[in-house]
């Protein structure tokens, strides 16, 4: 494929790519109806702080549970959760143009109006969590339809009563949020996405694109190209370094003081307690990755050699199709071959595909101000907004499997109230790498020879992605929080730390000359206060376990499947696992997902050597 082909598909699917709509809802920003619902959120909020407020709903002394108790409880409860929805809805409203124009400064103020609501929102769960630790879970339930039907949601509310600051402080702390975590984490998305960049094309051409296109540029055909977007994103990120790189800061900074202040020991036994995961079944899952390494390096070396290169794979490779792989995957067909693995799993779930496009759920372009990477949002009902950046490729037809693997799971939980929705992360990664996977294994069900040489080559550079690349990302991270203790970072500090991560976790898998220190900049995950990037090896390896599941009885895992996801925001990860006969402590359970790759692995290098 030629890089002018390249320019004018970029130009077409922008034309002609699928855009999402929240009209249905809110026809504009500007309507009646979204201002009409903005004022009433805005007074629900205020009605929710006057009701704690005149219910004494914070820190009490304990003492016996009263009838009384079960009312206030009721009355809170329900009122809170119809706060979050309504604000939830607005959110997304607005969300949905931020994301897709970052330079839409009347969404850009809303969203800011939203914050200052979530700021007023936020400390009223910490005094529920106190109120609800002083008078005890089983007793509330005893007098409380709804505490009963909370009993999850409210355990981890009581646990976390532990790890709160006084009233005041946790009050103060969500008042100054939006002009401290949230307001860099805003900038290092505003400046990201607007970023351009020249790009020196091998026929000679240079074009101005988004980095956004740039990145897409990874999967290109053609290795000078590839090439050629690798220089120039290198070139790119250094413009902006310096103020991400105080953002970094700022949020690392605020991370450490509230944790401290919290009673936690690491910034890891906070993100542990977010993503409701023991630290046992941390370190069983951090173990079997550190040791399936090796293998993934192996994958890497072969790749390499497949695209002629001696010294281990060069970074602009590591998401390449093979040289003899298939050209440019059409969007048709990329959801074809997301439709036909869904239907390996249900009908229900292949037909998911063609209602998102339907009712317009998908904006797959990429362009100027749009957010980079993928997403899935929860909107109304059982409907979620989808965000991907479409490069023409396997990738990402897979990421789209991916992502409406999120929304499958956001129909499962259409029931459930926002507070029994709030799903950690490490458990949201569930339904989308369980997804992905049927994907995966369809293609493989019928493969042979080339053709199931590339669709193993996209299968394990995702996989190579969640496993060594976020190893390197939690390596990286846990040095930048433990230095932030003690001073500033600057950006060729966190550079340097980027490529001290990346040689530790790539190894000789990786030519070094090619590493990417960047890395830090572009990816959003860092920009928050917990670790956010070992989820996902997480949700990928419980994943694999659950689709073993389903292969030893398919009729058995579809009866239980959906109620699992819907009880996410309620049970721990060590609970969700037992349902499903799935021990999570145990290293063994995450060796024998590893094993799965690393079959898959083996497939490749001796498919490899047949060439």
């Amino acid at each position: 494929m030629t890089a002018s082909t390249t320019t004018t598909t970029t130009t077409l699917d922008e034309q002609e790519l699928p855009r999402w709509s929240v009209a249905d809802v809110h026809e504009s920003l500007d309507a009646r109806s979204f201002t009409d619902a903005f004022e009433g959120a805005t007074a629900d909020v205020d009605r929710l702080v006057a009701l704690f407020d005149s219910r004494d709903v914070r820190a009490i002394e304990p003492r016996p549970v009263s009838a009384d108790d079960g009312a206030t409880a009721d009355e809170v409860i329900s009122a809170l959760n119809a706060t979050i929805e309504s604000l939830h809805v607005i959110r997304a409203v607005v969300y949905a143009t931020v994301s897709t124009d970052s330079r839409d400064s009347h969404a850009q103020s809303l969203l800011s109006e939203i914050g200052v609501l979530d700021a007023k929102v936020t400390p009223l769960s910490a005094r529920l969590a106190d109120w609800v630790h002083s008078l005890g879970v089983d007793e509330l339930a005893e007098v409380s339809p709804v505490v009963n039907d909370h009993v999850g949601p409210l355990r981890r509310l009581d646990q976390r009563a532990a790890h709160q600051m006084a009233e005041a402080e946790e009050a103060l702390f969500a008042e100054l949020t939006t002009t401290g975590a949230s307001a860099w984490g805003r900038m290092q998305r505003d400046v990201t996405s607007q970023l351009s960049t020249d790009v020196s094309f091998p026929d000679g051409r240079v074009e101005h694109l988004p980095l956004t296109a740039v990145r897409g540029l990874a999967t290109h055909g053609d290795p000078a190209v590839r090439e050629a977007a690798y220089r120039a994103e290198l070139a790119a990120w250094p413009t902006i370094a310096t103020p991400v790189a105080a953002a970094m800061n700022a949020i690392k900074g605020e991370a450490n003081t509230v944790n401290r202040r919290r009673n936690w020991a690491s910034p890891l036994d906070a993100s542990l307690f977010a993503n409701s995961v023991g630290r046992a079944t941390f370190d069983a899952m951090q173990s079997a990755v550190v040791a399936s390494l090796p293998d993934f390096r192996r994958w890497m070396r072969t790749k390499a050699g497949l695209h002629g290169h001696l010294d281990g794979l060069p970074w602009w490779d590591l998401v390449a199709p093979l040289p003899h792989a298939a050209g440019e995957v059409s969007w048709e067909q990329g959801l074809d071959v997301v439709r036909q693995g869904f239907a390996s799993y249900h009908p229900t779930l292949a037909a998911l595909v063609d209602r998102a496009l339907d009712e317009r759920w998908i904006d797959a372009s990429p362009r100027d101000g749009k957010t980079g990477g993928a997403f899935c949002m929860p909107f109304v009902d059982d409907r979620s907004l989808v965000l991907l950046n479409w490069s023409g490729s396997l990738e990402s037809a897979q990421t789209t499997a991916h992502e409406l693997g999120h929304a499958y799971h956001n129909t499962t939980l259409a029931g459930r109230t926002p507070l029994q929705r709030q799903l950690p992360m490490a458990l949201a990664e569930t339904a989308s790498i369980f997804c992905e996977t049927l994907v995966v294994e369809a293609g493989l069900a019928h493969l042979e020879g080339p053709d199931r040489l590339a669709l193993l080559d996209i299968d394990l550079q995702g996989a190579n992605q969640i496993v060594v690349d976020i190893h390197s990302r939690w390596l990286f991270e846990t040095e930048v929080f433990a230095r932030r203790q003690r001073r500033t970072l600057s950006a060729n500090e966190l550079d340097e730390l980027m490529n001290e991560a990346q040689a530790e976790a790539y190894g000789d898998g990786l030519d070094r000359s090619t590493a990417h220190p960047h890395m830090w900049l572009l990816k959003p995950h860092y920009y928050g206060s917990h670790f956010y990037n070992w989820p996902y090896t997480y949700g990928l390896l419980f994943g694999l376990g659950l689709y073993s599941k389903f292969q030893e009885d398919a009729d058995r895992f579809r009866r239980g499947y959906d109620d699992l996801l819907s009880r996410a925001g309620m049970d721990t990860a060590e609970q969700l696992g037992d349902a499903f006969g799935l021990d999570v402590t145990d290293e063994g359970f995450w060796t024998s997902s590893l094993d799965v790759l690393r079959a898959r692995i083996d497939d490749y290098t001796r498919l490899a050597a047949e060439l």
